[in-house]
């Protein structure tokens, strides 16, 4: 009896240890399996799917055709809408300002008799930001110190026109205007914005070229007018290359009222207080104020200020 009850005990032990055994392997193969499931999901995550349409045969600019059959044209075009619409943070920016600048640069191009393609100038030449280039060009449409003077645009220690949208705009116009009355083709106004019209009178030249398509640019230039074709596809067909503008939170234009200044003012902080706002207000609608004085000699300036409408405001008047 005693033989029995011992047997059975060392059964019993035995059991356990199978037992013991089965569900430690079970536990540890279920924690290897979540362990391998999560670091699949992690380290090898499903590629976004982004696809882009096919070229146009053709596409219409200033108002003229231009056939897109020519094998080289095709590939440089490629190339410009591929960069511009996978550098999404980029495009989508651009896409967000236009929304808020392009009413009025619109205006001024219709007003100044310049094709409204030219507002895509604006924009592969500064993503309608205040931009400034390691050259010292500046504003959206990034004249350089002297160009800005030939183009009244002035530039003192208190001021710099070249930021500010209106004039600046008039003035690329100005300069649109005399490159396509010596060039007597808008692709070639467009290139000459990059290159000067000397630049681009002496490529033709040597070369025995009378189309941009046809001359051999420097790099930049060479892709210049293809960069404005490629923005002008994609933001007149966003929704093709995968910007949904009615999911987008784009920047409405700002409603305004203007201050005609006569007189000098010693602190632009303070004025801006007594009319209501503040420093960062006044000069975000007025960027080409460079400091916090401005004086009056014989030139009058307009300065912008927030509608009564308008909701940039204090923020203390939101509390």
């Amino acid at each position: 009896m005693k033989y029995c009850y011992k047997t059975f005990f060392l059964v019993l032990l035995k059991c356990n240890f199978y037992i013991f055994l089965i569900f430690s392997f079970i536990f540890f193969y279920s924690c290897s399996e979540k362990k391998n499931e999560k670091k699949e999901v992690v380290m090898n995550p499903a590629p976004p799917h982004f696809t882009l349409p096919k070229l146009p045969k053709e596409i219409i600019f200033c108002n003229k055709k231009i056939v897109l059959s020519d094998e080289d044209v095709r590939e440089k075009l490629d190339r410009e809408i591929l960069v511009n619409a996978y550098f999404q943070s980029s495009t989508v920016l651009s896409l967000k300002r236009a929304s808020r600048y392009f009413p009025m640069i619109e205006k001024i191009l219709k007003e100044e008799n310049i094709p409204d393609d030219f507002k895509y100038l604006a924009i592969i030449e500064s993503g309608l930001a205040q931009a400034v280039s390691p050259v010292g060009a500046q504003g959206f449409w990034q004249f350089m110190p002297f160009t800005a003077k030939d183009f009244d645009l002035e530039i003192s220690d208190e001021v710099d026109e070249r930021l500010n949208i209106e004039k600046s705009t008039r003035a690329a116009c100005a300069y649109l205007r005399i490159a396509q009355d010596t060039l007597k083709d808008w692709l070639l106004t467009s290139a000459s914005y990059n290159r000067g019209i000397g630049g681009v009178r002496s490529d033709m030249r040597w070369q025995g070229t009378n189309h941009y398509f046809d001359t051999d640019m420097n790099s930049e230039t060479g892709r210049y007018v293809f960069r404005i074709l490629a923005v002008k596809l994609i933001f007149e067909n966003p929704e093709l290359y995968g910007f949904d503008l009615n999911a987008m939170e784009v920047y409405k234009p700002f409603k305004t009222k203007s201050m005609i200044i006569t007189e000098t003012i010693p602190n632009i902080a303070k004025w801006a207080i007594e009319q209501g706002f503040n420093y960062k207000i006044v000069t975000k609608l007025n960027p080409w104020l460079k400091g916090n004085h401005l004086t009056i000699s014989k030139k009058q300036y307009k300065i912008l200020l927030p509608a009564d409408s308008e909701n940039l405001k204090p923020h203390h008047k939101y509390s």
